[in-house]
């Protein structure tokens, strides 16, 4: 590059990590574009620029400031550094492959295991740079960052030493203005990696389950042996995959720790502000190359699994378009799923159900093709009303909800849906939505059984519901199943491999229980137990009115647990049975499928509250 063509570098994320090196790359000599998404920063920023206080004193003026990835499109860049949070990255690969030319070097400015992985899928290995960066900071206010400690150098290289100039190029520009950076190989940059990881985990985590900022974490004798450990299981993990350190690191671990600061670590601000974390590359990534080498690393997972418990982690890993286990584990790893599918939804009608049952509180998200896009559920009774707040928060954070729904048993005290509507109602218009025509509904709930007779236009004709006590319900059997020591999710298992046809003589919870120690002290097996309980279900269904000659299906959270049922059933009714998909959410669904359709009625207008039932 000649001497009087400036270096084109474009950065995505600009919390203090993107804002530092923002400033630098500036005072280096950059052509510096922004892409900021935030309304009120982007404007900060357009007018008075970016500020660095404390250990950095410097500011800058940046020309090219947007709001949108595209908008780089004419910039013909050198450099896009990624500097935002990694759970941001695979909605952001999309926009930014379209960026994609011979001369672009992408880079990763994260700290954490194989971050890299998510950006080699898109850009591929030889155009990736990765950064471990031994800066940090608090932002104080939308265009200025408090740089609380810098522990030179940071590291830059290339992923698979391609790009070996690149590295060089761009660490002597941070060197050139106070920012030592020092490129490396690819296998020392492995190196790197783990170490800043293993500091960054042994205190992360702790301090934001525990409330404690560095400083006090590091002044405890009990934390300090904590973090002690936790750093030694690290170590452990990093020699199975040939990563060596000095005899000492550990020490040296422990003393350049005790220099921290009385702030909080970027992952524990997270934490104690309810927004997701970044665990799964830092404890959780130790606890996965733990598990590849069979090497127990019990801390690193009791902070991963502290951290998601507290996070709900797995809410947000549940992005739009992944519905099912194995996506979200996909998704998890890094791997882009659709990166397209991820963004699109916050700019189209989507439409929120919200079955707040006896038990379990149901979300589901559709679109306006009633494709279920988002499914979650939470404990109704719980304490934790951040739980729910979360939920709520990664909804409105990723779907546009152009209309909500809310039913189920506590559908009256909530007053954050557009509309109200009864289970009945939404169980019909969920099963009815893909099986049209007269139809049989069985939903046994946590507490109720229901069957709901739908017409020939799927109206709801008539229903029928054992309401007078819990037999026979998700309760009763959760009852049952602990009496007799039975593992709930084993139940349906059990119970296919016994042909016993008896049934409790007893509906009442009180006396069932009396009668399955009995059963017990009769020496019964627990396959016997287990059929004679579904058998008992099904006598109480059978007392209730299924309409012969017409298709039937199941619905509700016993059914999606308990499978075989259906099997007791079909033979009890001498007709075939079947259980709709993702039973445990048709309500929820069938809650958004109305708010979908009374949308359309009222066209695109602002929706009248209503909590009027039908």
């Amino acid at each position: 590059m000649s001497n009087n063509q400036k270096i084109k570098v474009g950065i995505i994320g600009l919390g203090p990590v993107g804002m530092i090196l923002a400033v630098k790359l500036q005072q280096a000599g950059c052509d510096v574009a922004l892409c900021i998404r935030n309304e009120v920063k982007r404007n900060k920023i357009i007018n008075e620029g970016i500020k660095l206080e404390n250990v950095f004193t410097d500011s800058a003026r940046f020309p090219n400031v947007y709001e949108n990835i595209e908008d780089f499109a004419n910039l013909d860049l050198d450099y896009l550094i990624f500097a935002v949070k990694t759970y941001h990255v695979p909605s952001l690969l999309a926009p930014a492959s379209a960026l994609m030319t011979e001369k672009l070097t992408v880079v990763a400015a994260q700290n954490g295991i194989d971050t890299e992985h998510l950006y080699t899928a898109t850009f591929g290995e030889g155009k990736v740079l990765r950064m471990v960066i031994n800066f940090a900071g608090n932002q104080i206010n939308p265009n200025t960052v408090k740089v609380s400690f810098f522990t030179p150098p940071n590291y830059i290289g290339s992923i698979n030493d391609s790009r070996r100039k690149k590295a060089e190029e761009l660490a002597a520009l941070l060197t050139s203005v106070n920012t030592d950076t020092e490129a490396v190989s690819s296998f020392d940059l492995v190196k790197k990696v783990w170490h800043k990881t293993i500091l960054n985990s042994s205190l992360s985590a702790l301090c934001g389950v525990g409330r404690l900022t560095m400083a006090e974490a590091m002044s405890d004798p009990d934390t300090v042996e904590l973090i002690e450990q936790t750093i030694s299981e690290a170590v452990g993990v990093a020699e199975t995959e040939k990563i060596r350190f000095e005899d000492n690191f550990i020490r040296e671990c422990m003393r350049y720790l005790k220099k921290g600061g009385d702030h909080f670590p970027s992952l524990a601000l997270d934490l104690i502000n309810g927004k997701e974390t970044e665990i799964e590359f830092f404890n959780g990534k130790i606890v996965e190359y733990g598990r590849k080498h069979y090497v127990r690393a019990s801390l690193n997972l009791s902070f991963t699994n502290m951290v998601n418990a507290m996070t709900n982690k797995n809410i947000i890993s549940r992005m739009p378009g992944i519905t099912n286990d194995i996506n979200r584990k996909i998704l998890n790893k890094g791997i882009t799923v659709n990166p397209e599918s991820l963004n699109q939804y916050k700019k189209t009608d989507c439409f929120l159900g919200i079955d707040l049952g006896s038990a379990y509180t149901k979300f589901t998200v559709i679109d306006d093709k009633g494709q279920a896009l988002f499914r979650y559920f939470l404990p109704t009774l719980s304490n934790d009303k951040q739980a729910f707040k979360n939920v709520m928060q990664t909804i409105s954070s990723n779907f546009n909800i152009a209309m909500s729904c809310a039913t189920g048993y506590g559908r009256k005290h909530f007053n954050l849906s557009d509309i109200v509507k009864t289970e009945i109602n939404c169980a019909a218009a969920a099963v009815s939505f893909v099986y049209h025509g007269e139809k049989n509904i069985i939903d046994i709930g946590g507490e109720d059984i229901k069957i709901i007779r739908c017409d020939k236009d799927d109206n709801v004709q008539n229903f029928y519901m054992n309401d007078k006590c819990a037999a026979g319900t998700g309760a009763f059997l959760s009852e049952i199943a602990e009496r007799a020591s039975i593992n709930i999710s084993e139940m349906s298992t059990l119970a296919s491999l016994s042909n016993y046809d008896k049934e409790l003589n007893s509906f009442c919870t009180v006396f069932a229980k009396t009668e399955i120690m009995n059963w017990i002290f009769d020496g019964m097996s627990l396959e016997d137990i287990s059929r004679g309980v579904y058998n008992s279900i099904a006598n109480k269904i059978a007392k209730m009115r299924i309409d012969p000659g017409i298709p039937t299906y199941m619905i509700g959270g016993v059914i999606a647990h308990h499978p075989y049922l259906k099997q007791i059933l079909s033979e009890k009714f001498n007709l075939k049975i079947n259980i709709v998909e993702a039973p445990q959410f048709v309500v929820s669904y069938g809650a958004a499928v109305i708010a979908s359709k009374t949308f359309a009625k009222k066209g695109k207008h602002e929706p009248e509250l209503t909590t009027q039932e039908s």
